[in-house]
């Protein structure tokens, strides 16, 4: 018994740090100048074009939306493997890591306020919070699986 509880105590540190350092890069990311978010969306935009090659719907601006959902999606997925450790009714609390990811993505806004050249929308916390759903859902669905696969 001691060692299951050491390691959903390992299960649950690990999860949480890697949580955690997800959210302290998504907020890097948020507090960068317009001009250094800028240069890195348009360097990424060059090497993906270089690869798919030129297409008018590839532009920047739907780079960085993607970015956002993307970012977030990742720690939807990341919180609901911390609820993971506390619970296997995943779906009964889910919205905990729900509110968490609402809570990053309007956290997420208000820095850009203060970073120059940035700004804050309401459509981008749509976008994250699109992104932490998709993200929780799919690890939802695949806990799920796993779970059910079993028996």
């Amino acid at each position: 018994m001691d060692n299951k509880n050491n390691h959903q105590l390992l299960y649950r540190m690990i999860t949480a740090i890697f949580l955690l350092a997800w959210i302290l890069f998504i907020f890097h990311n948020s507090m960068e100048n317009s001009e250094l978010s800028s240069s890195r969306s348009l360097g990424l935009l060059a090497v993906l074009e270089r690869y798919l090659g030129e297409s008018s719907f590839l532009t920047e601006h739907l780079l960085r939306k993607l970015a956002h959902f993307t970012e977030f999606a990742v720690e939807g997925v990341l919180l609901l493997l911390v609820l993971r450790g506390y619970t296997d009714r995943v779906t009964r609390y889910m919205g905990w890591p729900l509110l968490g990811g609402l809570l990053t993505a309007l956290t997420d806004e208000t820095l850009q306020l203060f970073s120059d050249g940035r700004s804050s929308q309401v459509t981008d916390v749509w976008i994250d919070f699109s992104g932490v759903l998709a993200g929780v859902l799919t690890a939802a669905v695949i806990v799920w699986w796993k779970k059910n696969r079993n028996n």
